[in-house]
């Protein structure tokens, strides 16, 4: 039986989760699920370079195709909380660290960890 790798391992869950995401947002068409596999390719190189950084995959992987998808489409994901004002998207935070969440920046709330964005838009699992 072939084991993945801690490295496999950590990068299958930050695809996961961040996939997760997207469908919950309903924007896991496919060649946005291809940037995800772009940011997991590069994150793998990274992750050799700097072992130490495997616990921040899943914040990077997320905050990498929320930079590629703005380029492309637009801000994602819109923030869930604000009803007023221009639309703006969620933060990823911290920027490089552990267990990465979903922020509003401009409430100051903690809106979904990296992955749990389902129930907030109302695609409960």
């Amino acid at each position: 039986m072939d084991h993945a790798t801690p490295l496999e391992q950590a990068l299958h869950a930050a695809r996961a989760l961040v996939l997760a995401d997207l469908v919950a947002g309903q924007v896991a068409d496919a060649d946005v699920v291809s940037l995800v596999e772009d940011s997991v390719t590069h994150r793998r190189w990274w992750v050799e370079q700097w072992p130490e950084g495997v616990d921040y995959l899943a914040g990077l992987v997320a905050q990498d195709v929320q930079d590629a998808l703005l380029e492309k489409y637009g801000r994602w994901p819109l923030c869930p909380v604000c009803s007023h004002g221009d639309p703006h998207a969620l933060d990823v935070e911290p920027e490089l660290g552990p267990d990465p969440h979903w922020v509003c920046a401009k409430a100051g709330v903690k809106v979904a960890s990296v992955g749990a964005l389902g129930p907030v838009f109302g695609a409960g699992l």
